[in-house]
């Protein structure tokens, strides 16, 4: 199975503090893999150093194959997308303003998500939290990528919602795209990923795909990661 982005040894962190540490990450074309974890396990820190907004403390990143030092806005050129947890249109601009910016096709973006068509001469920043984060998603699919990484998706929205856009992530990934998502509705994301790695005391404490390690996962999961192993040791698969 070929790898559209990967990290070797990665410890990730902000100045000399590190958050996670000796990461190792594989995603394929097509696949979903799902970071979970307690609050403060690195999770957003992970994504914001596998797309280029961080720097590693240690270890590498790898995209298509090649390791990669370069900042954000060239790992998007290279076929990169990136869906922070927060708002990823430019709030000042209309829906039709921001799709003009957009790097693919406008008609394919809204295409994704046509509910956006009422709304396309309003401001993206009167925007409800959900069609925002339609928006986003349908901004940063709309080029195409090779890969999707996505933090966040369902933050503060209704399950009706989280749904809609976990769907839209399912189809990308359907489509070849390779997807790296960290998302707080554990149970609703688990069933579009096909991977998960589970972050807690800084390291990997659980990995490997959804469908060999579900238990696992459901029992960690059921008692509010407290079930996970300090050290994570025997528990990577």
């Amino acid at each position: 199975m070929s790898e559209i982005l990967g990290a070797r040894g990665l410890t990730v962190g902000y100045g000399t503090l590190a958050v996670a540490r000796e990461l190792e990450l594989s995603v394929a074309p097509g696949r979903v893999l799902l970071i979970l974890g307690p609050n403060g396990a690195g999770k957003t820190t992970t994504l914001l150093t596998l797309a280029g907004a961080l720097r590693p403390l240690a270890g590498e990143v790898l995209l298509a194959g090649e390791r990669v030092t370069s900042p954000l806005h060239r790992r998007v050129a290279q076929g990169l997308a990136f869906v922070p947890d927060e708002r990823g249109a430019i709030t000042r601009l209309t829906v039709e303003e921001n799709l003009r910016l957009c790097p693919g096709d406008a008609d394919r973006a809204l295409a994704l998500f046509p509910e956006l068509n009422d709304h396309r001469r309003r401001r993206a920043g009167l925007l409800s939290g959900g069609q925002q984060k339609m928006l986003a998603l349908a901004l940063a699919l709309s080029g195409d990528p090779k890969v999707l990484l996505a933090d966040e998706l369902s933050l503060g929205l209704a399950p009706r919602l989280v749904s809609r856009l976990l769907e839209a992530v399912r189809a990308a990934a359907s489509a070849g795209i390779g997807v790296v998502l960290v998302e707080q509705h554990a149970h609703q994301a688990l069933e579009i990923a096909d991977d998960v790695v589970l972050l807690a005391h800084g390291r990997i404490a659980l990995s490997g795909p959804v469908a060999e390690i579900r238990a696992d996962l459901e029992r960690v999961l059921a008692g509010g990661y407290m079930a996970v192993s300090g050290n994570g040791a025997g528990a990577t698969h």
